[in-house]
């Protein structure tokens, strides 16, 4: 896939592909043959009951990948096989990108995790809290500034649609936020304009932050987001195959989901990937492949080098996957399950127990809401990439496969 920004024009020749990382035999790495067998049979079985069209799973471990396979098909209607190269819709999996592109521009001196968010776009020196009280919505003055550090962590006291429905909530649900024509700087005005839903550091909301530090990057950088990305973290990594739309000569390529999500027979809408969109949303914008996000998990497991390329210091990494939710701050959330806190992009593990399934304290990761998951295990030298486009199965799929991936360790 050609990495675009939405303003050039589609390439005319095919784009290169993403090389792999090295392979080795799985018990060279201290990962269980048998135990991965029994990982493939599982999804087998999942496709069989109709629970996905098809997967693809990659896990890696002591630098080399050690199991990497694709099972189903790329798409319910036809009969093509899912593929290693399949093209997937990443959805929030972009935020630890862009997450990673602030961060570096922190470390250029451009920007302080400090910096109220109005330093870089006004429209928020205005933004005003909504308080519900007594079937009313309320306007309250912030007590304190939206940071870039509440945008990373999501204590900005923004939200995202789908995640209630309180009178903010549908708010957001009114307006046209997720109108793909808008620019990133249209997106961020209209989000200014709404209420918060909470003062900015009292409660972990998942929300359009990471889009809203998408603008910043745009503003900060003097370049559109897409164009940032590229310079700066894909084109490094080679990972080639990454960008705000797949070119038309890979269609064939996309991975689709059911029209309707087999559990409850709701209609499943995801967007375009050929479409070029204007804004370049960077909470849930980009496309990829499971190998192109791999070479990011080992870069982010190296300690932010890949291939004699360092992106990101050591040290600010780990500041990145280290939770940054203070005693007090209220996270009622399924997106944080027990034991879990969140870092500068990452949701972070933070007690080796109370959690409903298998993991390393100081793992980090992310996913998501098409069915996409990664995570990054630094205890046990190992990640894990899941790509799957079945948004209704997603939590069912992040906790079965930590428990498969788990078994097969060593």
């Amino acid at each position: 896939m050609t990495v675009q920004s939405a303003r050039q024009a589609p390439a005319q020749t095919p784009a290169p592909r993403t090389p792999a990382l090295p392979m080795a035999a799985p018990q060279t790495i201290g990962l269980s043959p048998a135990r991965l067998d029994a990982m493939s049979d599982a999804f087998r079985r999942e496709i069989d009951k109709g629970t996905a069209p098809g997967v693809t799973m990659l896990v890696g471990r002591r630098g080399k990948v050690g199991y990497f396979e694709s099972f189903g098909r790329q798409a319910p209607e036809a009969d093509t096989p899912m593929a290693r190269d399949s093209l997937f819709r990443i959805f929030s999996m972009t935020k630890p990108i862009v997450s990673l592109g602030i961060l570096m521009l922190v470390e250029d001196g451009h920007l302080l995790l400090s910096d109220p968010l109005a330093k870089f776009i006004p429209e928020f020196a205005d933004t005003r809290v909504g308080v519900e009280r007594h079937g009313q919505l309320e306007l309250a003055l912030l007590q304190r500034p939206i940071t870039i550090q509440d945008l990373l962590r999501h204590t900005s006291g923004l939200t995202y649609e789908i995640t209630g429905n309180g009178m903010v909530q549908r708010m957001y649900q009114k307006s046209r936020l997720r109108d793909r024509s808008l620019t990133n700087a249209e997106h961020a005005a209209i989000v200014a304009g709404l209420p918060l839903i909470c003062q900015p550091g009292a409660e972990w909301n998942y929300s359009r932050s990471t889009d809203i530090l998408g603008r910043v990057v745009e503003v900060v950088a003097g370049q559109t987001l897409g164009a940032f990305l590229t310079e700066r973290i894909l084109a490094p990594l080679q990972m080639a195959e990454t960008g705000f739309h797949a070119a038309a000569e890979h269609a064939g390529r996309l991975a689709q989901p059911f029209d309707k999500d087999p559990w409850t027979g709701d209609k499943v809408a995801l967007f375009d990937p050929l479409e070029i969109p204007k804004m370049e949303s960077g909470g849930g914008g980009l496309v990829s492949t499971t190998m192109d996000y791999a070479r990011f998990c080992q870069m982010l497991l190296n300690g932010g080098t890949l291939d004699g390329t360092r992106l990101i210091g050591r040290k600010t990494l780990a500041f990145m996957a280290s939770n940054h939710l203070a005693a007090g701050v209220k996270a009622d959330s399924p997106l944080l399950p027990p034991g879990h806190g969140f870092g500068l992009g990452f949701a972070v593990r933070t007690d080796e127990g109370l959690a409903p399934f298998a993991g390393s304290k100081g793992q980090f990761f992310w996913s998501g809401v098409a069915g996409t998951f990664f995570w990054i295990d630094p205890a046990e030298d190992l990640f894990a990439v899941f790509m799957s486009q079945g948004p209704g199965q997603r939590e069912y799929f992040r906790t079965l496969i930590r428990g498969l991936v788990y078994a097969a360790v060593e």
